[in-house]
């Protein structure tokens, strides 16, 4: 937010460095920071990929963050490279992180399913 606030102050003064060039790797670095995080998460109610699936099983919490914060990472470079897309930077941005989003909701759901029919069986 510093950064954005220093950015648009420097456009007051007639610097006008666009959006395009430092959201995507403002956005990406702190996506980065978002996947070790999550990647090193203990399962709580407060913070994290929080579906009934994860706050339900440790197993789903803890392999549902070890993918999600590397998905995080690769969302972050990939917003990266919105820097060289110019206007279509925003793309960069949102496309990688929602997809991120949708599929670790889908993933914790089938991983709950998945241990539910393994207990099931016994197994």
């Amino acid at each position: 937010m510093l950064a954005i606030q220093v950015q648009i102050i420097l456009w007051s003064f007639g610097y006008e460095i666009s959006p395009n060039l430092t959201l995507p790797v403002l956005i990406g670095i702190l996506f980065i920071y978002i996947g070790f995080l999550l990647g090193h998460a203990e399962q709580n109610w407060f913070v994290g990929i929080r579906t009934p699936w994860t706050l339900s099983s440790a197993t789903v919490w803890k392999k549902t963050h070890d993918i999600g914060g590397k998905l995080f990472i690769i969302a972050g470079v990939i917003s990266f490279v919105g820097v060289v897309a110019g206007v279509y930077a925003l793309w960069f941005i949102l496309v990688p992180i929602l997809a991120v989003a949708v599929f670790t909701v889908v993933y914790s759901y089938i991983e709950y399913q998945k241990e539910i029919k393994n207990s099931e069986n016994g197994t």
